[in-house]
């Protein structure tokens, strides 16, 4: 069984006219894929995230995650499945700007169901992940670019969950903090995270195993790609 199934997938927007930013969209996607969401800006790539991480819902057709639609869910539930077992990186960081990178990463974990007790050390094992041990008591203010990407994504990461969405998380990096960073998240999946990468970039884009082409709300390509493997030795995961 997929891990995300979508059918016939709309979404329509009502603000005086009707504007369709999703026009039938239809695919699965298993887990343990790397799959890369491309498409210029307004093609609905983003409207798509937000429907897969339960941030919004379709006007028309079906979502499944995990075996249930959406509709299945209660709001209670979505919350705690998006806690649970999805976790988010994106573009502007969203870090906390007056807390540490410590309390930055144990954040969801103030929300989940997991003893107290183990938040210390499930943070400390996301921030060495990500290779930011070094940094465990500064503030976004004192860190680059990059290293607040990868604050992110060990916050993202810390619950371990089934899902990483990455939205654009190279879209503020220069090339080669970008690249560190896709490398971080290659590895991830080389651990057996499910990642569904969007992005409008093809070098990050080809870090996955399989591209699907958004354009005007609908599917144009959906493509594997020869598999990399170049992060085999997950070299930032310890």
């Amino acid at each position: 069984m997929a891990l995300i199934e979508v059918k016939n997938l709309e979404k329509i927007y009502y603000d005086g006219m009707e504007t369709a930013a999703l026009r039938g969209l239809t695919f699965n996607i298993e887990a343990g894929e790397f799959v890369a969401i491309m498409g210029p800006s307004g093609s609905g790539k983003s409207t798509l995230l937000h429907i897969l991480g339960f941030l919004d819902r379709p006007t028309k057709g079906e979502y499944r995650f995990d075996g249930r639609t959406i509709d299945e869910y209660s709001d209670e539930e979505l919350a705690r499945v998006r806690n649970k077992k999805m976790g988010f990186v994106f573009q502007t960081f969203n870090l906390l700007r007056r807390t540490n990178v410590f309390d930055n990463v144990k954040l969801p974990l103030l929300y989940s169901d997991i003893n107290p007790l183990k938040w210390d050390d499930m943070a400390l094992k996301a921030v060495k992940a990500v290779g930011m041990s070094q940094r465990l008591n500064h503030e976004p203010s004192q860190l680059s670019g990059g290293e607040q990407q990868r604050v992110a994504i060990a916050r993202a990461v810390v619950n371990n969950p089934l899902l990483i969405f990455a939205d654009e998380p190279t879209g503020n990096l220069d090339s080669k903090s970008g690249g560190q960073v896709m490398e971080i998240i290659e590895s991830l999946h080389g651990l057996g995270h499910t990642v569904i990468l969007i992005t409008h970039e093809t070098y990050t884009a080809e870090y996955a195993q399989r591209i699907i082409r958004i354009k005007d709300g609908l599917i144009e390509s959906d493509e594997k790609i020869k598999d990399r493997h170049h992060a085999g030795d997950h070299k930032f995961i310890k």
